[in-house]
């Protein structure tokens, strides 16, 4: 065993040993406002009150030996050790996920606290980020989505200088061009000119110039175009999951393989909740998470963010979010909806190279895949067609039958394609008003939700996950004000809709 291998292994124990002592005297090193809504775990699993030193010497006989045990193996091991105690837990370490855990990190001192995520496929090779197309755009009608759209544009921009000069997403800028019908032409008049206001930077386009601009398009039923010049674009999303996760991991979070499947409660008597009356709160501190090898561990946590995409609704459940009284009769409205992406070939005459993702007015989009005559496609069904959610099987048909018909009158061309292949992927259906819910939950001061982006969530991560640390660490949202985004929406009945937006 070497020398340096020994120095790193005491250099752990003597942080692990230190971050216990603080913890269990209940100091953190986070600001006031985080200490007000992370409150210390001073109770066993009996409920039983322990104090700091006592449960000092509990909490590191566990961890001794879990370290002893594993010592050998490498400092990497070391890392791997599933905690036993996190100051803040993440569930879901997707885009979102991960871009929370890279933020709390990047804002404060990285060994300040602990963080974990906890997802059950490392790999991501079947979850919403990693099944999407990638796009990015600023054509929302809500000033929050798009000065978060805005945001993730100037991320990716900036990827050299915060993770390294290999950093790359393969954002390809060629925009997105919006199309509307007679009925949609005052809304996207009104939707371009607030996005111009806060900085994107888009263009409205008559009839005759999008056929002079695009002449393989087919416009007898478009009146109106809006083109985005700037900011707008694709990207692989893939590549950003990696990169953000890799950032948080350098600032050592603790990233666990496993499915949370159940939270542990403590009661709380000091606390008072505006319009609850109950003299006991049952709080949540711990969650159990069920390895792979089928074990469970036990993980106690101080604050526990929800960002599971579309299994964040099953995980409120088990909070009894949905399922109690007052306040908690109020569900998360997050469903898991199952989308097709079609990849086919266009020989003859197909759009050109600066082809931009095409929204069409019926809610078909399409764009160029490389710079073959590759493209893929996709449009969300009726609300009486939505495909099963019980497995990622793609049907073929789907295509002939509702999109190929929308592709080949927008685009004559189309009329002669051949598709190559195709993929589906869940996303995090919001079914209240499809747009994310963000920040603290109105009955548990300690849970944080970050889910039901209703797929804008890949180009949204990089804000979001900003954002919610801004509101864990400083108490309130810093540079975009999400608190329309949050949950008290839900509790007043009053959806936060966006206008001809898809």
């Amino acid at each position: 065993m070497s020398y340096c291998f020994i120095f790193k292994s005491l250099k752990f124990f003597l942080k692990m040993l230190l971050t216990r002592t603080f913890q269990s005297a209940g100091i953190t090193f986070l600001n006031r406002s985080f200490t007000k809504s992370a409150q210390r775990l001073d109770y066993n699993k009996r409920g039983q009150y322990e104090n700091p030193f006592s449960r000092t010497i509990r909490v590191l006989k566990g961890d001794v030996v879990n370290t002893f045990k594993n010592i050998k193996k490498g400092p990497s091991a070391l890392i791997r050790e599933v905690p036993r105690q996190v100051d803040i837990i993440i569930i879901g370490g997707g885009a979102i996920g991960s871009s929370i855990a890279y933020w709390l990190k990047e804002k404060a001192n990285a060994t300040s606290f602990d963080v974990a995520v906890i997802d059950k496929d490392l790999s991501f090779s079947k979850c919403t980020t990693s099944l999407s197309v990638g796009g990015l755009r600023q054509q929302f009608s809500l000033p929050e989505n798009i000065e978060m759209s805005l945001f993730g544009y100037e991320f990716i921009r900036n990827l050299k200088q915060r993770f390294g000069p290999n950093a790359d997403v393969a954002f390809t800028p060629h925009g997105y061009l919006v199309l509307a019908s007679e009925e949609g032409v005052e809304q996207l008049i009104e939707n371009s000119k607030l996005q111009n206001e806060l900085g994107a930077i888009n263009v409205i386009l008559q009839k005759p110039e999008l056929k002079d601009r695009f002449p393989w398009m087919n416009v007898d039923d478009v009146e109106l175009g809006c083109l985005g010049l700037e900011k707008e674009g694709w990207f692989d999303p893939w590549s950003l999951l990696h990169l953000l996760k890799q950032g948080a991991e350098e600032k050592m979070t603790h990233y666990i393989q496993g499915e949370v499947i159940d939270f542990g409660f403590r009661e709380r008597h000091d606390l008072i909740i505006e319009g609850v009356h109950q003299s006991t709160i049952h709080q949540p501190d711990s969650v159990v998470v069920k390895m792979a090898d089928g074990t469970e561990n036990t993980i106690q946590f101080s604050l526990c963010v929800i960002a599971a995409g579309p299994d964040s609704g099953q995980v409120s459940r088990y909070l009894k979010i949905g399922e109690g009284d007052g306040i908690l009769s109020v569900s998360l409205p997050i469903e898991r909806r199952k989308r097709y992406v079609f990849v086919f070939d266009c020989e003859k005459n197909p759009p050109g190279l600066n082809t931009p993702m095409t929204i069409d007015h019926t809610g078909a989009y399409f764009r160029r895949e490389g710079l073959g005559g590759k493209f893929i496609a996709g449009i969300s069904p009726e609300p009486q067609n939505e495909p099963e959610t019980t497995n990622l099987d793609v049907n073929f048909n789907y295509f002939d039958d509702h999109l190929w018909p929308t592709l080949a009158n927008r685009v004559p061309a189309f009329n002669a394609v051949k598709v190559r292949g195709a993929w589906s992927g869940f996303y995090e259906y919001n079914n209240f008003d499809e747009n994310g819910i963000v920040g603290p939950h109105p009955f548990y001061s300690n849970i944080y939700i970050a889910s039901g982006f209703s797929g804008h969530g890949i180009q949204q991560a990089p804000a979001i996950g900003r954002a919610v640390a801004e509101m864990i660490l400083d108490g309130k949202f810093q540079t975009i004000d999400l608190t329309r985004f949050g949950f008290d929406r839900l509790l007043l009945e009053k959806p936060l809709m966006e206008s001809a937006i898809i």
